[in-house]
């Protein structure tokens, strides 16, 4: 069977993203995209670990007998997540502190665990590193998209604090986007991001809504009479 690796990318930035369409990690993508810097932070740390689960669960899925194979899952996930954890103790101990209890979290998102189970488990190694690869990807823009979004109408400003993830050369990444601005804390707080995510989700309809009309206007339309008709010509 030949791998569509065009539908697989496809499917995780955009008809299947695990956060627009398919509603899952809602928990910690609710609770962390207060700024641009958490969300990416988040973002990246579950890209690590749906590429590297999706990896080891395709590679091992003959290996692994039916009954078992959820509880092996979750010590793969668990095992990913534990070294994504000490890394960002060793190098982002601050954000780590940050981001607290949803760095540990990542092993229950529902987004690793369906891909693991759904995909990885039933396909070869690499559609399932592509897989992982472009749903981490499309769970990370959303994240981003709403961290922006709750950051420049809460407090104003865009890429704040970027310093505690990239490093010193990045203070200056800093975009003040009102002068003297007193801050909208429903933006900060848990509704503005179901508000938020509202928004991008109905964002995303009117999208597709307006492809999908304009692929029914360019399709070719059969005139009025024009339909084949057979003669016969024959005396």
């Amino acid at each position: 069977m030949s791998i569509d690796y065009r539908k697989i990318t496809l499917d995780g930035l955009w008809h299947n993203n695990p956060a627009l369409v398919q509603l899952l990690g809602l928990c910690p993508l609710l609770a962390v995209t207060s700024s641009v810097v958490n969300a990416l932070s988040l973002g990246i740390a579950s890209i690590l670990v749906l590429t590297g689960s999706n990896l080891t669960v395709s590679l091992f899925r003959h290996f692994v007998p039916d009954a078992v194979r959820l509880p092996v899952f979750v010590m793969i996930i668990a095992a990913f997540v534990t070294s994504i954890e000490l890394l960002m103790q060793a190098m982002t101990y601050e954000l780590y502190q940050i981001l607290g209890i949803f760095i540990p979290l990542i092993v229950t998102n529902c987004v690793i665990m369906g891909r693991a189970d759904a995909f990885a488990s039933k396909n070869p190694v690499s559609a399932s590193l592509l897989d992982g690869f472009m749903m981490g990807l499309g769970f990370t823009a959303v994240l981003v998209l709403l961290g922006a979004l709750r950051e420049a109408l809460g407090s104003g400003t865009l890429f704040a604090d970027m310093h505690l993830l990239l490093g010193s050369w990045a203070e200056s990444w800093k975009i003040t986007l009102f002068n003297d601005y007193k801050g909208f804390l429903f933006a900060i707080l848990p509704p503005g991001a179901f508000v938020g995510m509202g928004l991008l989700i109905a964002l995303k309809n009117i999208i597709d809504q307006r492809l999908k009309e304009r692929a029914l206007s360019q399709a070719p339309q059969q005139e009025p009479g024009s339909s084949s008709k057979r003669v016969r010509v024959t005396g």
